[in-house]
């Protein structure tokens, strides 16, 4: 194969109109371009920042066989590739001087690419994160669960989602929204944050959702303060915002976990979720490598 294989493209309706087929044969594996590419369609494709998202399409003998997509400045994602493919996409990318941050995939692409950026550029990839991908199976809420209930964020609640999902993006290291406020504000028109709180009406935790894109729902982001962890509330809010995704009808309910928090991939198996696929991010610079 050729890296020309590659279509290259920054119009988003260019993108799915070659990639939705693909996409939604397999959502649960391409919920993120997924539920990317509907945030970019749904508003604009400054969503995720000023600078123009770049997209991808393998195509060969008619079929799509995978895609990429790019939010700059955040990392390259990329839908499962052989090795072959990601040495392709690799030299298409590096011969156009596109620069990259690193990448999201799967983790057995994940790490052929990051060989083939290095092998075509000289930059160094270091791994970053190691991510696990779960499926609702049979929701089963924790027991004893913490006092209080759970409830839609709504507009009183403006200030508090701004701030904790600013300090959500802080505590995993990912790059800013472009407005905290514009976040917070479409998740809570369209009803897509729910808060635990405690029995006098103190939100102590939030479990986000995307919206429904073909059959799936992702939650995301889950986050309690640092002062109010171990206390139950995250199990909590995750509970009820996988029952409001299985009451709109969603097909599948998806999260991502990081491995290297043993506790919350345990809570996660307890409520019900199953492991789907491994995914991996990698850094890429001129540096020296560090260990994971």
């Amino acid at each position: 194969m050729s890296p020309d294989d590659w279509y290259l493209t920054e119009d988003v309706d260019d993108f799915l109109a070659r990639a939705t087929d693909f996409l939604h044969s397999r959502p649960a594996l391409h919920t993120v371009p997924l539920t990317v590419t509907e945030a970019l369609r749904a508003h604009g494709t400054d969503a995720y920042g000023s600078d123009a998202p770049v997209f991808g399409v393998l195509q060969r003998s008619g079929e799509v066989r995978a895609t990429f997509f790019r939010t700059p400045p955040r990392r390259l994602t990329v839908t499962p590739l052989t090795p072959e493919e990601a040495d392709c996409l690799a030299a298409r990318l590096a011969g156009l001087g596109h620069p990259l941050p690193g990448v999201n995939a799967d983790r057995d692409t994940a790490a052929s690419f990051a060989g083939a950026w290095q092998r075509h550029t000289g930059d160094v990839s270091t791994p970053y994160e190691r991510m696990r991908l779960y499926r609702l199976g049979r929701l089963t809420p924790p027991e004893p669960s913490p006092g209080g209930r759970g409830r839609v964020a709504g507009a009183e609640d403006r200030e508090r989602l701004v701030r904790w999902h600013r300090e959500f993006v802080a505590d995993i290291g990912g790059s800013p929204d472009a407005d905290d406020g514009a976040w917070a504000e479409t998740r809570i028109a369209e009803g897509r944050v729910t808060f635990w709180e405690t029995p006098d009406g103190t939100p102590v935790s939030m479990a986000g959702v995307t919206p429904m894109v073909a059959g799936q729902i992702r939650v995301a982001p889950v986050y309690t303060p640092l002062h109010l962890r171990g206390r139950g509330y995250g199990g909590a809010a995750t509970v009820e915002a996988s029952r409001a995704a299985l009451g709109t009808g969603a097909a599948e309910v998806l999260l991502f976990a990081d491995l290297a928090n043993p506790t919350s991939n345990g809570l996660y198996r307890r409520i019900g979720y199953r492991p789907v696929a491994d995914f991996a991010l990698y850094d890429f610079s001129r540096g020296v490598p560090q260990a994971l």
